[in-house]
């Protein structure tokens, strides 16, 4: 098996195979400074240079600068992953804190998943948010997009900033504990942009993150070693096309993670699919 414990900021190498993080010249354009005391957009700046402080933290990520993150690129067969330290601690910390405050995770039928026709509680808390009249279908439930949390949509603006994507929706996994898991599957949902890559971004407790090559599974059973992250505190996790067509992954339970871990898998729905 592949391991790489990523604990530290870590240039890109040079020959670490095709990125798909753009160029300078691909770079979406800023969005206009709001022109009021709390903006209409939380991550951006009033015109006296003031800070939006949302419960006391500033949502415009001062501290976390696009040109300043050190990328590493992960590759294998039809496998594409880049992996940076996102946010400093103390952020990371306080973003911790106001989402233990504010998610409102799903409870019911929603907080269930089908798995080959028998319906099973979900091994962790889940919610969904995102742009208006957005929908996200997986595992036999249908989950709405419910309004972007100030907090919430920030994050998501940073990581459509440092990525130069486009995301409109995410999904949101608690994780109690080490207990609560994540079981082997693609991101592939025929909702999704294929062309998008699927950006997660990792709090509190560090977890060990894997994936396996389809033709390592049953029946095949192919030698293809799987490839395995510790996904730390703060960080950001791109998993970049082809990647969810040809692997797999999972969170696997570990009694050695007593904390909570909470991520932010930010995806772009296509409006019409």
């Amino acid at each position: 098996m592949d391991q790489f414990v990523i604990r530290s900021k870590r240039k890109r190498p040079a020959d670490g195979g095709t990125s798909h993080m753009p160029s300078e010249a691909g770079k979406l354009p800023l969005d206009p400074v709001g022109v009021s005391i709390v903006p209409n957009n939380p991550a951006e700046m009033n015109m006296s240079g003031s800070p939006y402080l949302y419960k006391g933290l500033d949502l415009t990520f001062p501290t976390v600068k696009a040109s300043s993150l050190r990328w590493r690129k992960i590759c294998r067969d039809n496998l594409d992953l880049d992996y940076t330290l996102l946010l400093p601690r103390e952020v990371a910390d306080d973003l911790v804190r106001v989402f233990e405050e504010e998610v409102d995770y799903f409870t019911g039928d929603l907080a269930k998943i089908q798995i080959f026709g028998r319906w099973h509680d979900i091994p962790r808390k889940q919610a969904t948010y995102g742009d208006p009249g957005l929908t996200y279908t997986y595992s036999g439930i249908k989950t709405p997009s419910r309004p972007w949390p100030p907090a919430l949509e920030a994050v998501r603006d940073l990581v459509c900033k440092v990525t130069h994507q486009r995301y409109n929706f995410v999904l949101v996994n608690r994780y109690k504990d080490g207990n609560d898991k994540m079981g082997e599957h693609k991101d592939d949902e025929r909702e999704l942009d294929p062309k998008t890559p699927i950006a997660s971004v990792s709090l509190g407790q560090p977890r060990d993150f894997y994936f396996r090559h389809q033709d390592a599974r049953p029946p095949k059973k192919l030698n293809i070693d799987k490839v395995q992250l510790q996904l730390q505190h703060g960080s950001l996790l791109l998993m970049n096309p082809p990647t969810n067509r040809y692997w797999y992954h999972a969170l696997p339970p570990r009694k050695s993670a007593p904390g909570v871990r909470i991520n932010l898998t930010f995806r772009k729905i296509m409006q019409n699919h």
